[in-house]
């Protein structure tokens, strides 16, 4: 004998083609958010250091030595829209670089990056540049009046 009016439903079966759509589900969303990002570290790469490790790599040691041999140190600093450089000699004096190119940007893209124009004050190399708030980095090439190559990469954070 049956009662009418029981409305209880039978609980709904798990089949094989919501375990197929589960599946696929998931691995959807896993494989699309690694396209998304693997797109997004490609097309914010800056780029090379160098064009060829190997032939960068047989004058390093030679570089390094010269540059030690300067007895030069480097200080930086960013305040009211000029990026300022110090250079000092062995014995704490300003020195004058006589070529200076250097490259102001974010270390994780290109599109900021900017060539800023240095000149002496009399104590410093310093140059304007508008920066935004947050991480930049500074790839700097001195040369010195005998022609030795002072190279370094420094990190400047502008706080907002």
């Amino acid at each position: 004998m049956t009662t009418q009016g029981s409305t209880a439903k039978k609980p709904r079966e798990f089949t094989g083609r919501m375990a197929l759509a589960t599946v696929v589900g998931a691995f959807s969303v896993v494989i699309g958010v690694n396209l998304i990002l693997a797109y997004e570290a490609v097309s914010t790469f800056p780029g090379l250091e160098v064009p060829n490790s190997y032939v960068a790599s047989q004058t390093w040691d030679a570089e390094r030595k010269a540059q030690i041999a300067l007895g030069w140190s480097l200080t930086h600093d960013y305040r009211d829209g000029k990026l300022i450089l110090s250079f000092r000699d062995a014995a704490g004096k300003p020195v004058a670089p006589a070529t200076i190119d250097a490259v102001v940007g974010r270390p994780t893209e290109a599109v900021d990056d900017v060539k800023p124009a240095f000149a002496f004050d009399g104590t410093d190399m310093v140059a304007p540049v508008a920066l935004r708030p947050g991480k930049w980095m500074i790839l700097m090439e001195a040369f010195a009046k005998d022609g030795t190559l002072f190279r370094k990469r420094l990190d400047l954070f502008v706080k907002g």
